[in-house]
């Protein structure tokens, strides 16, 4: 899952806006879950990549950089 830490705040006129959340429950999504989704999507058309917490792996799990840690001691 993505960490979500940043806000985005945008302004949109209001009939859209309850047409878009109205379809998002209508849905099962929140907006938030739609727009992360539209920002991915938008990213990944124009060839943009980005890491997220996810994508970085836990301390403790396999490969997570103890060597690293060890050899820069070192």
């Amino acid at each position: 899952m993505e960490s979500k830490t940043a806000r985005l705040t945008i302004l949109v006129d209001p009939a859209k806006k309850r047409a878009f959340e109205r379809l998002c429950a209508a849905q099962d999504l929140t907006p938030s879950q739609v727009v992360r989704q539209l920002i991915r999507e938008y990213l990944t058309a124009h060839g943009v990549t980005w890491k997220t917490r996810s994508n970085v792996p836990r301390a403790g799990a396999a490969g997570s950089g103890k060597r690293a840690r060890s050899a820069r001691k070192a």
